[in-house]
C-alpha cells in the first residue's frame, strides 16, 4: 500500500512514537551500526548529536537510517532512509529524509506479497 504525503505528515509520523529513533549506518567493514539519537527537526532536516564512529560512517556513506521502534508489541515501527550531512565538526549530523514506511510483522503470510511477510505502509515523501 503506498499513500504520497507532504513532508508535515511525516512530522506528525513522528510525534506518535514515544521513544527515541536509533541512526543506522554502516562502518568500514561493512558491518551495521545502530545508536539511539535525539533528533530534532530544523527546517526539513532532523540533527543530531552522535558519536565518532557514527559520525565517520556517515561522512564516508552518507545513506543512512533512522528506525523509531513501535509503541507497543505488535505496533508498527518508522524507518525513515535518507541522506546525513555534518552540520559541524563536533559530531553534529543533519538527516533529510527521502523515504519513510510504517512496517510490523505481518499475524500471517499475505499470498499475494510473495518473499514479503510482513505489513507495510509505505510513506512516500513529497513536498508542496
Amino acid at each position: 500500500m503506498s499513500i504520497p504525503v507532504a513532508l508535515d505528515e511525516l512530522r506528525d509520523q513522528i510525534r506518535r512514537f514515544a521513544l527515541a529513533p536509533y541512526l543506522l549506518s554502516v562502518s568500514d567493514d561493512a558491518r551495521p551500526h545502530a545508536v539511539a539519537v535525539a533528533a530534532v527537526w530544523q527546517g526539513d532536516a532532523l540533527v543530531m548529536e552522535v558519536g565518532k564512529r557514527s559520525a565517520a560512517n556517515a561522512s564516508a556513506r552518507p545513506q543512512v537510517s533512522l528506525l523509531w521502534p513501535p509503541n507497543e508489541p505488535g505496533g508498527y515501527s518508522l524507518i525513515v532512509d535518507g541522506r546525513a550531512a555534518a552540520t559541524s565538526g563536533d559530531g553534529g549530523l543533519a538527516f533529510t529524509p527521502t523515504r519513510a514506511v510504517l512496517h510490523r510483522p505481518a499475524a500471517t503470510p499475505d499470498a499475494a506479497k510473495p518473499g514479503c511477510s510482513a505489513d507495510c505502509a509505505p510513506i512516500p515523501l513529497t513536498r508542496e
